[in-house]
């Protein structure tokens, strides 16, 4: 298994763009399908902030969605959602009805009113603009769209800045990619269980710390693409398996503070057949990779340090 530096683009099928707000420190980030995509996820996390999510059960009619919006602004920003459906229904795409057609737009939430502007967040303004930047041929990573104000490590007393990350993973002939906004509760490590900061393992404390313990105020959001053939079944377990690579690269994971979720489409024309254990694991491997590069790519800001220039200290 390999890695490229292409990120979730190199699967195909699929388009990313990011409306980014720097002095509130909030953003959001859409990534577009085409052709629609069948889609499942998994919500990890106990304090998760999402739209739709419901729907991509597996015994939901529904199994193809045209965009998933990933945005801050906790629950208000879920509002940037509405605006990637509008600008999809003004192209006639969606979902069709007999009322024309209604386009299927999940959404998850970081919360990250606590290090801008609280009374600002992504709207319905701002999720046209992201889709409106929709582009299947670059993404700019770190302080960017939804990865604009988030940060990680509340829980170790060292919070860090980081930001949005992708990467791709190879094994043959199928892809996985991954686009991930980290804003744990936890520290992010590296493959050795220490601080991506250069720390040894970070030392977490679970305590009576208000700014620890906030119920909502973390979380760790994303979408795996793959070029599998998968259905909505497949695509659920490989969110499922995908959500590991959380727990890989963050630690502590999945607590109660953290509203954690993933989701998971197979995308593109071109679809291979594969084993969904085996594009789950590569699922797992890119979530990790990819929320340690959203640590390692951030830069200072709001105040606080990133973990890239922490290690140059």
């Amino acid at each position: 298994m390999t890695e490229s530096g292409t990120g979730i683009l190199g699967v195909g099928g699929v388009a990313v763009g990011h409306w980014t707000n720097a002095r509130a420190g909030t953003g959001c980030t859409v990534a577009v399908f085409e052709p629609r995509a069948v889609c499942g996820v998994d919500v990890r996390g106990g304090a998760p902030g999402t739209r739709e999510t419901a729907l991509l059960d597996p015994v939901c009619q529904v199994d193809r969605v045209d965009a998933i919006v990933l945005t801050g602004g906790s629950a208000l920003g879920l509002a940037s959602a509405s605006g990637v459906a509008l600008a999809l229904r003004a192209e006639g795409k969606g979902y069709q009805t007999a009322a024309g057609v209604v386009p299927i737009v999940p959404a998850a939430v970081v919360f990250d009113l606590s290090v801008g502007d609280a009374d600002t967040w992504p709207d319905d303004e701002a999720g046209k603009s992201a889709y409106d930047a929709a582009s299947n041929r670059e993404i700019a990573e770190g302080n960017v769209g939804a990865g604009t104000g988030a940060t990680s490590g509340s829980a170790s007393g060292s919070r860090l800045k980081t930001g949005i990350g992708t990467i791709l993973v190879e094994d043959d002939n199928v892809l996985v990619g991954a686009l991930v906004v980290p804003n744990p509760l936890g520290s992010i490590v590296d493959s050795r269980g220490n601080s991506v900061s250069g720390d040894s393992a970070p030392a977490i404390s679970l305590g009576s710390d208000p700014r620890a313990g906030s119920v909502g105020e973390n979380t760790v959001i994303g979408v795996v693409a793959t070029n599998a053939r998968l259905d909505k079944v497949g695509a659920t377990k490989v969110a499922q398996m995908a959500n590991d690579g959380i727990a890989r690269a963050v630690t502590p994971a999945h607590t109660m503070a953290d509203g954690d979720t993933l989701f998971c489409v197979s995308a593109g024309f071109e679809l291979v057949e594969a084993d969904v254990s085996r594009v789950g694991h590569m699922a797992a491997e890119a979530v990790a990779e990819a929320i340690r590069r959203g640590a390692i790519l951030a830069e200072p800001a709001y105040g606080l340090e990133s973990a890239s220039n922490v290690r140059q200290v």
